[in-house]
């Protein structure tokens, strides 16, 4: 097993020489800075295990740094330092996610047995992710990527609604994860110890359908051999998610809204009904409402699943979710490829930030995935990412020293069209660079933009 990566934060030298040695020593990797904006940068660029920070700083505090920090990486773990401690600071730095709170000067054998401890509970909870991605169970509400504010809107309204029994319609662009999100909603009710069924509407052939939902009995049709359930007796208890629900035909939307309305299901071929407990989940990446004046969806099926709706936005529209989402799968495919490949260059980030993604997450868990598998191996690079740096810049032949663009012209590059993408928004821009905003300006300044 390769060792913990573990990044220290400290203005003060002799803080930061004791905790490489003394770290160094126990087993870990350790890289050190003494400035919560360089710390940011370096994380934009690598991943680590854990973080241990200094509160006062004079460049920006350590609990905003924790912020930050758990906003590009959730999985990090933080332990916070100071040399001024007090009951405030420490319930604050543990509300905002720090794994714990220590006071100076340093016990090495207590930061030592909090450091076992923490690895340890960071391997547990990666074994637990592990075996639920096996047992084919999808992540919680709590474990959804992204902390921008559309996607925090999602979580809020999943939280409420997890609780009742009520039909969700989801709405969202084709790789946004809707059926993540309807398995959050099913992990959080009281229906989660029964079955969650996913179905994809437009995948099971029209004259199939009926007898797929509600069963049959034998003899019912041609290969009716035996009985079957049928998937929403199969889900009794329990949740059935229908993917691409505007592509049931009308005949089948009635069927659907019988059910919906008496709670009873009819086998195909069969004259007794059978009660049904089913929470239905339906999902679209068409307007339905459209599709109801168009006359393609019926306006009472409609109203039966739209009691609440979730509108997932598209990753173009949370762009600041990108550097999160990217971590979150540079840690799984290092695990699937056994590789340690521990983050992206800074011009490859910048370029996934500028992209628009039509293909959404689903799109840039590709592009990750395809950089492994093309041979990823330390860093992914913008060369790793092929369809992303067919840009003039980057695409234009190399004929002569004359012909390469000066590295400052690069970096104004960027930096234009990183405020350009976050629409001016400094803050935003330079955490995706992986630069300070004071930076920002002092660049801007240079190329006479302010």
């Amino acid at each position: 097993m390769d060792p913990a990566k573990i990044l220290v934060v400290d203005d003060e030298r002799s803080i930061l020489v004791l905790l490489k040695e003394a770290l160094g020593q126990w087993g870990y990797q350790v890289t050190t800075t003494a400035s919560a904006a360089e710390a940011l940068g370096i994380l934009k660029s690598e991943l680590f295990d854990a973080l241990i920070t200094d509160i006062r700083m004079p460049d920006m505090s350590g609990l905003e740094l924790l912020r930050e920090v758990k906003k590009q990486d959730e999985s990090i773990e933080v332990v916070m330092m100071t040399g001024y401690p007090t009951i405030a600071s420490a319930v604050q730095a543990l509300k905002e996610g720090a794994y714990d709170y220590l006071s100076k000067p340093l016990i090495l054998d207590e930061l030592r047995h909090l450091m076992s401890r923490m690895m340890e509970r960071k391997f547990l909870r990666g074994e637990i992710h592990t075996l639920r991605a096996r047992l084919g169970e999808e992540l919680t509400v709590n474990e959804l990527i992204g902390t921008s504010g559309p996607m925090e809107r999602v979580k809020e309204i999943i939280g409420k609604v997890a609780v009742t029994d009520s039909p969700v319609l989801i709405e969202g662009e084709s790789g946004t994860g809707k059926e993540l999100v309807a398995a959050a909603i099913h992990r959080l009710s009281s229906r989660v110890k029964r079955s969650f069924i996913p179905v994809n509407c437009s995948a099971i052939p029209q004259d199939l359908l009926e007898s797929e939902f509600f069963g049959h009995v034998r003899g019912a049709f041609s290969g009716a051999v035996a009985d079957a359930l049928g998937l929403f007796r199969g889900a009794d208890e329990g949740t059935i998610f229908l993917d691409e629900i505007a592509e049931l035909s009308p005949a089948l939307q009635v069927k659907l809204l019988r059910v919906l309305q008496e709670m009873q299901v009819r086998p195909v071929g069969s004259t007794k009904a059978f009660p049904v407990d089913v929470r239905v989940i339906a999902a679209t990446n068409r307007d339905l409402e459209r599709a109801m004046t168009e006359g393609s969806f019926r306006q009472d099926l409609f109203y039966r699943l739209n009691v609440v709706r979730v509108t997932l936005p598209p990753l173009r529209e949370r762009r600041e979710d990108i550097p999160s989402l990217i971590n979150h799968f540079l840690r799984r495919f290092n695990k699937r490829f056994h590789r340690d490949v521990r983050g992206v260059a800074p011009e490859a980030l910048a370029a996934l930030t500028a992209y628009t993604f039509p293909g959404n997450v689903r799109e840039l868990e590709n592009l990750i995935e395809r950089a492994f598998a093309m041979g990823a191996r330390e860093q992914i690079a913008l060369n790793d990412l092929p369809s992303l740096s067919k840009t003039p810049m980057t695409s234009t032949p190399v004929t002569s020293p004359e012909s390469v663009p000066a590295l400052a012209d690069v970096e104004r590059e960027l930096i234009l069209k990183a405020l350009a993408v976050f629409k001016d928004d400094k803050e935003a821009a330079a955490r995706a660079l992986g630069i300070s905003r004071r930076t920002i300006y002092r660049r801007l300044k240079e190329y006479g933009v302010l």
